[in-house]
């Protein structure tokens, strides 16, 4: 019996075997079990992989574990560095680092990723400036070089007029090189790269990756001087033509469906008139760089350059900073959006995609979000438990709904697709305030009794994390316990008081119904510390009811009366969660 549910179950014994024996095919599971993104194939061979695989190396102590694998042998011999290593024999496992080392070949990844820290702390020192930590970064460059040697490079000061991420982008996320800040945080006209060998012919290294850069800051520059050429509104209506997806039209579509559910979500908020037409224009503007020059090069500064050609086109700061701040969070542990117009243009702008893609039948499953759709509800989660913004997220979805409807859009029924929405919301709030600390248990307790507000969920567990830690929860729990079990035997959950007959019985419906309208008050304005504590006013009554009153008596009446009494207790103590739920 385990948590209530009968499991059948068996022993089976069975003999152990030499690990020399087991070793070879294990070998052989280990290399098939790998996977990647992107394998790929070679000579005529159907299994897929990284890279080619030349050799194998396998040794259990001093020996080799013998398997074939594509038709290569397994055995003792592996190779160092491609040009400056040679064949290695590897004795034993524990010769394994130090051959590898001296055949320039640094087996150990934290030992590298610490040598390229501090070679390019010691570079950029030497011109009076610093790396910026980007541990991603450090981390793939880590994994692309065996044996790092980093170097300085020069950024022609031509280029150091381009705004900022501009000059950074090509740098980062196209070369793997590291900007040189000052001490201020001001972009040098460096960069820092790390080389997979040693020193030998250094600068003609150095000068080969300027000549790169230089071609890649050549086109962005001439991208920049063409896309300022049209002002950015002007390029809003060429998103008719670019695609969203099949089923759901085109981005311009996308863009009048953000401006409605915005204005919406506006709304709802109450904000002023002029915050009104800032979020308007945003949401407008807030796809246009998508047909810009730049963007079609560098599309990691969508939002960024559609922020900077708005400023040039003389766009509010508002509304600059909107569109700028609409993508965020952009990856795990990015920042959320600051400003007003950010976070309603950003929520709108995900919520958009969440619904169209459940529309047509896109969800997330195990492995797969191609449409990064649990990173874009998590950044809602992140922007309403921030902001504390009370919104009905069934609301949201009716609106955002209801837009792909009146532009002819064919999605599933809403009905089909509103639980799925749910249910998607839950697991990411679940996560979220996991994040923060709080218990599985408790979030059961919250998540139980149903939800459509996700700042009133972290209201709940806030105040039922704090509260069980208190020694007089416990009798509150146990009350509520007692009080739901008795009361699932209640024919009818409505209570006629006249019936009652012992004191403490009348005592405790008195009391409920002085509380009742106050308690119900607490609860629409999401006080549940203060309904919480309300509602434990009632433990004693209800404690010394238990103490004096048969419930379960022969009257079907008055049982009938005395377990509705019971259901109302249940409701009122239950006011910060489903308390059986708890461990």
């Amino acid at each position: 019996d385990f948590k209530g549910v009968p499991y059948v179950y068996a022993r089976k014994a069975e003999l152990g075997h030499p690990t020399a024996e087991l070793l070879p095919k294990f070998c052989q599971d280990l290399i098939n079990g790998l996977h990647f993104p992107k394998p790929m194939r070679w000579a005529d061979l159907d299994f897929r992989f990284a890279r080619p695989i030349r050799w194998l190396v396998s040794l259990y102590g001093n020996e080799v574990v013998p398997f074939t694998f594509i038709g290569l042998e397994s055995g003792k011999t592996s190779r160092g560095h491609r040009t400056l290593g040679s064949t290695v024999t590897i004795e034993s496992p524990a010769q394994y680092i130090k051959a590898m080392g001296d055949a320039y070949v640094i087996v150990d990844q934290e030992e590298r990723k610490e040598i390229i820290r501090k070679q390019i702390r010691e570079l950029a020192a030497g011109v009076k400036g610093q790396v910026e930590t980007d541990e991603g970064l450090l981390e793939e460059v880590t994994h692309i070089v065996e044996y790092p040697t980093a170097l300085l490079g020069n950024v022609a000061q031509e280029y150091m007029e381009l705004p900022e991420p501009v000059i950074t982008t090509p740098m980062k996320e196209h070369q793997r090189y590291f900007p040189v800040r000052d001490k201020e945080g001001k972009l040098l006209p460096y960069f820092i790269t790390v080389r997979n060998g040693d020193s030998y012919a250094l600068e003609k290294v150095q000068a080969g990756n300027e000549k790169v850069l230089k071609a890649r800051l050549e086109d962005a520059a001439f991208y920049y001087r063409e896309d300022q050429k049209t002002p950015l509104a002007a390029l809003v209506e060429k998103l008719e033509k670019v695609t969203y997806h099949e089923k759901l039209g085109s981005v311009l579509c996308r863009v009048e469906r953000m401006e409605n559910l915005a204005q919406y979500i506006g709304e709802l908020l109450g904000i002023s008139k002029e915050e009104k037409a800032d979020v308007a224009r945003t949401a407008y503007l807030a796809k246009a760089d998508l047909v810009t020059l730049m963007v079609y090069d560098f599309p990691e500064l969508q939002g960024i350059m559609g922020a900077d050609y708005a400023r040039n086109s003389g766009e509010k700061p508002e509304v600059c900073t909107g569109i700028m701040e609409h993508y965020q969070p952009r990856f795990a542990g990015d920042e959320l959006p600051k400003s007003l117009t950010g976070r309603i243009v950003s929520i709108a702008d995900k919520l958009d995609a969440i619904v169209g893609a459940f529309g047509v039948g896109i969800q997330p499953t195990g492995s797969q979000d191609p449409y990064a759709l649990r990173r874009q509800a998590q950044g809602i989660v992140g922007i309403i438990l921030e902001t504390g913004w009370d919104i009905s997220l069934d609301d949201l979805f009716n609106v955002s709904y209801t837009n792909f409807v009146k532009q002819g859009v064919n999605l599933l029924p809403l009905e089909e697709i509103q639980g799925q929405l749910h249910d998607f919301f839950q697991q990411r709030v679940r996560f979220v305030l996991q994040e923060q600390g709080h218990s599985y248990d408790t979030l059961d307790a919250v998540l139980a009794q149903g939800w459509d507000s996700i700042v009133r969920i972290a209201k709940k567990a806030q105040v039922l994390a704090e509260r069980r830690k208190k020694e007089e929860f416990i009798p509150y729990s146990q009350a509520y316990i007692r009080c739901l079990n008795l009361s699932k035997k209640a024919e009818s959950p409505k209570l006629n008081p006249q019936v009652l007959v012992e004191p403490q019985e009348k005592a405790l419906a008195e009391a409920l119904a002085q509380r009742k309208e106050n308690h119900t008050n607490l609860i629409k304005e999401g006080k549940y510390l203060e309904a919480y504590e309300l509602a434990s006013q009632l433990i004693p009554l209800i404690e010394e009811l238990f103490d004096a009153v048969m419930i379960m008596v022969d009257d079907e009446e008055l049982k009938n009366a005395r377990l509705a009494l019971l259901s109302e207790c249940v409701t009122v103590l239950g006011c910060i969660g489903e308390l059986s739920l708890l461990a």
